[in-house]
């Protein structure tokens, strides 16, 4: 397809092209549908051309032609978010880092890994475990979601229990300003109180602040031994008590607690055509995850808090795996979430977190609240109830009628309204929901700061 562009945008290629190796920079027929693909099947308009950088000074020298040409740039790198940040606005060019997706070698002193941002989440994930390391995100995308857009979305996971979120996994960033200034603090020390930490700026920023090139990330001993155990509970009273005893009892060893809906567990297994490891019908399943650094030790503990729960009536039945077949069956039951509600009609989610103390009233105040929207909605969520996080999932009629009664109810309950997938253009109207004004202010602030010209990822997040 061929596209009519003004001299300005001519002019701005050509510079570009003097600069960037022919395989760096698309245009015309060259520019593949992929980059106007959304997990959410909207909108994204074809983009004006698209920069694929090899090096960080690729991305530096192309992203000051762009300022200074005042060309907006919308930043690339799995397309996996849910908040459609990377969805195409007229007139945007795209930034891809699919070209940057160097890992390097495991610093076993350190315990840390550098990896470009275009690496896929899962090859920084094999990366470690070959040195007899984990790396303590995982997501469900892991094998298209990349380093940078974790770093972007400050992303979470299963395991944030135990390991934290992505922000705590960083020692050190590369990024890239809108002027193409490069910032590179790479250096990994543990303690560097030289001003202010620069990288924060960028973690959890949408690509709106600046362009993430590299992570220094950290890495954790591997466990020598994991079990976990699928469990059908009461309510959601009891899976919060059986928490709070598994992580008295296990410590850091308790590395994943997460949590099923019955519309959501017994429909995954239908969509992969499985039996139900558990065929107990109960209001809520949970699935709890023991990891131990030390061969057998997994069970220690978690055996024994898992049987006096029964006993005490906070869980009806349990099946624990036995083999690794098991464990990871059960895993895939979890994991295969995203893919079942995708193939649903006429859903509407939300990625929320609320504190755990609130956490049952707010499951009963929000089914409330969206069915006097929708009396016919049906509920499918899941998540990680160990962080207060759930993928709040219903089928809808009055999606944005719905969505925005959950949102208000969220509010209400202390929680935020992205707990992992950012705010992107699609939670930008809620974002007063969860930011006062004056963080929002701050916000825009630090965004003119670096910004200036704002062509950076804009209207993401916020307004100007």
């Amino acid at each position: 397809m061929t596209e009519v562009l003004s001299g300005v945008e001519e002019a701005l290629i050509e510079r570009l092209g003097a600069v960037l190796p022919p395989q760096a920079l698309l245009t015309g027929d060259r520019i593949d549908p992929r980059y106007q693909e959304d997990r959410r099947d909207r909108f994204s308009a074809r983009p004006r051309f698209v920069l694929r950088p090899a090096t960080t000074q690729e991305v530096s020298d192309a992203l000051r032609l762009c300022d200074a040409a005042g060309q907006r740039v919308v930043v690339h790198g799995g397309r996996t978010g849910l908040s459609g940040a990377h969805r195409i606005v007229e007139g945007e060019a795209v930034l891809s880092l699919e070209r940057m997706t160097a890992v390097g070698p495991v610093s076993t002193e350190g315990a840390t890994l550098l990896a470009e941002a275009g690496a896929p989440l899962q090859a920084v994930q094999e990366a470690a475990s070959a040195a007899g390391f984990t790396f303590g995100v995982d997501i469900g995308a892991r094998g298209t979601a990349t380093i940078g857009g974790n770093i972007a979305t400050n992303a979470g996971g299963i395991r944030v229990l135990r390991y934290g979120m992505f922000r705590a996994q960083v020692a050190g960033l590369e990024a890239v300003l809108a002027d193409g200034t490069i910032l590179s603090g790479l250096r990994g020390l543990e303690k560097d109180n030289s001003g202010c930490d620069l990288n924060q700026l960028f973690i959890g920023s949408e690509g709106t602040m600046g362009v993430v090139t590299k992570a220094l990330l950290r890495l954790h001993p591997a466990p020598a031994d994991a079990m976990n155990a699928l469990l059908a509970v009461p309510s959601l009273e009891a899976a919060l008590s059986l928490l709070q005893r598994l992580r008295a009892a296990l410590g850091p060893r308790l590395t994943a607690c997460e949590v099923m809906w019955p519309g959501a567990y017994f429909g995954i297994c239908r969509h992969q055509g499985r039996t139900p490891p558990l065929a107990t019908e109960a209001p809520f399943y949970l699935l709890a995850e023991s990891q131990s650094p030390t061969p057998g030790g997994a069970a220690e503990g978690f055996l024994d808090t898992l049987m006096e729960g029964i006993e005490d009536g906070l869980a009806l039945d349990a099946v624990v795996s036995q083999s690794l077949k098991e464990y990871e069956t059960l895993w895939e039951i979890r994991d295969g979430g995203a893919e079942f509600v995708r193939h649903l009609d006429k859903t509407a989610s939300g990625d929320i977190s609320v504190p755990l103390t609130r956490m049952a009233d707010f499951a009963v105040a929000s089914q409330k609240a969206v069915r006097e929207v929708d009396p016919g909605a049906d509920f499918y969520m899941f998540g990680h109830i160990g962080d207060g996080n759930l993928h709040y999932v219903f089928t809808t009629t009055r999606k944005e009628a719905a969505l925005d009664r959950l949102y208000h109810v969220v509010a209400d309950h202390g929680g935020a309204i992205s707990a992992e997938h950012g705010i992107g253009v699609d939670k930008k109207p809620w974002l007063p929901l969860a930011r006062s004004p004056g963080e929002i202010a701050v916000m825009r602030r630090l965004k003119r700061a670096l910004d200036p010209n704002g062509i950076l990822n804009r209207g993401r997040i916020f307004d100007l």
